[in-house]
């Protein structure tokens, strides 16, 4: 942009200057003779500089003037993310993961999540929500553990929604429960069809994991996800922008736990108070459904965040 700047007021620059010299042109051959007496000489040389005087003050505004419109119509440029992969790939590739670790503001907010945020929201991409007293749970279901449906009972009875993020083997295994989710008033997110992470495919094999399971969505449920959530947490500036052309919003984490390991759950109570210690204004749960711990401890957890003052909201 910046160059094209500068060609255009090099070429209204350079047409105003020619302009003015065929103005000045023009007086220097009006037939003035060359016995012209000194004093007319004298007083057409101070005309003369009079003129330039004033042209050089008219190109010095008609300079300020176009350099600030060219500046106002660069900042007044808004481009917009294309469908097209060669312009997609011209992004960084780089494979970013994704924690939420890292010092805290004064709301408790991660920094990294706030940074990221900012960084990269331009992609409908959410690491953390806007501060407020609106929070938003959301559970990964890589596989069944036989905790959902407690988690389902729990939800349905305290009144709150969440968004679960499933695979396609998993809407496949588990049709009962998908259709449970999705009639009960949950988002239910896509989490890819393989669980591989984004950034070590192309582009095409990217899209290619997400609209599977989009369609058998579509197809099976007659469901449209429009929710995504990246394997593992591993993204990059590149996929980002290819779940967001295919019309999807990338939904990351403020807060998270070491919760997947089956054999090796937290301690119920740990858990909990972890949980509620480390809530803040905007957050996005994550919690895995595969957890006895995050099942047992799920009621305990929605009463005391209500409690301090936070509204459990649908994602949308």
């Amino acid at each position: 942009m910046k160059a094209k700047k500068t060609l255009a007021l090099s070429l209204a620059l350079a047409m105003l200057l020619a302009l003015s010299g065929c103005t000045s042109g023009g007086k220097s051959s009006s037939g003035h003779s060359s016995t012209a007496s000194s004093s007319s000489s004298k007083a057409s040389s101070s005309s003369a500089a009079s003129s330039f005087a004033g042209e050089s003050s008219i190109l010095s505004d008609l300079e300020s003037r176009l350099e600030s419109g060219l500046e106002s119509m660069d900042e007044s440029a808004s481009p917009t993310m294309s469908t097209d992969f060669a312009e997609i790939g011209a992004l960084s590739g780089e494979a970013l993961g994704w924690g939420p670790g890292g010092p805290v503001d004064s709301e408790n907010r991660s920094q990294g999540a706030i940074a990221y945020q900012e960084k990269y929201g331009k992609y409908d991409a959410y690491f953390i929500a806007p501060s407020s007293e609106k929070i938003y749970l959301t559970f990964d279901e890589g596989y069944e553990n036989g905790y959902t449906a407690d988690i389902l009972d729990t939800l349905k009875e305290k009144g709150v929604h969440a968004v679960f993020f499933v695979t396609l083997p998993y809407a496949k295994e588990q049709p009962e429960l998908v259709q449970r989710m999705i009639e009960e008033g949950h988002t239910v997110g896509n989490h890819s069809n393989k669980h591989i992470t984004y950034p070590s495919l192309s582009l095409e094999e990217a899209k290619e994991d997400l609209m599977s399971l989009h369609q058998y969505m579509l197809d099976t449920y007659q469901y449209k996800m429009t929710v995504f959530r990246f394997p593992e947490g591993n993204f990059s500036e590149q996929t980002l922008a290819m779940v967001q052309s295919c019309g999807y919003k990338s939904l990351f984490w403020s807060f998270a736990y070491k919760d997947w390991y089956v054999d090796q759950q937290p301690d119920p109570s740990d858990a909990l108070s972890s949980m509620l210690n480390k809530a803040h204004p905007g957050a996005i749960y994550l919690l895995h459904a595969v957890s006895s711990t995050n099942a047992q401890v799920l009621g305990d957890f929605i009463d005391g965040m209500r409690e301090k003052g936070y509204v459990f909201s649908d994602f949308a």
